[in-house]
């Protein structure tokens, strides 16, 4: 028998310069996101949140807390996965890399879109204090 599990994601809320760090993606579904991604096997999810940071922005983060976990199914049109948000305050100089094809810094009043996934829903937690 051949269990069908939902996959471990993270996401990382970046915070630099008074904003917040959104990647475009450079795969489908393309549009803006939060850096973030799978998580590899034997990989803590902390490991992972810092790992894709630095992978798709090359910044550099410290974790400051976690955030929230999001598990809705329909959160990924690809399959189901489980995200676990962390905040981070990042340094260095972003560029894109990886899965992203750009990179930049937002505010809650410019947003980019369109925003991939369920990061509107969890941008709208993060900028109204749903801790």
């Amino acid at each position: 028998m051949r269990y069908k599990n939902p996959i471990p994601t993270v996401d990382i809320i970046i915070e630099i310069e008074g904003g917040i760090v959104l990647i475009k993606r450079r795969n489908p579904p393309v549009g803006w996101a939060l850096p973030g991604g799978f998580a590899d096997y034997g990989e803590c999810l902390e490991a992972a949140a810092v790992r894709e940071a630095k992978e798709e922005t090359g910044l550099r983060t410290r974790l400051v807390r976690q955030f929230h976990t999001y598990s809705d199914p329909k959160r990924d049109p690809r399959r189901h996965t489980i995200t676990t948000v962390y905040i981070a305050k990042g340094k260095g100089s972003k560029r894109a890399g990886d899965d992203a094809k750009d990179v930049g810094i937002f505010k809650k009043d410019n947003l980019p879109s369109p925003l991939m996934f369920d990061h509107k829903k969890i941008l709208n937690d993060y900028f109204n204090g749903r801790y």
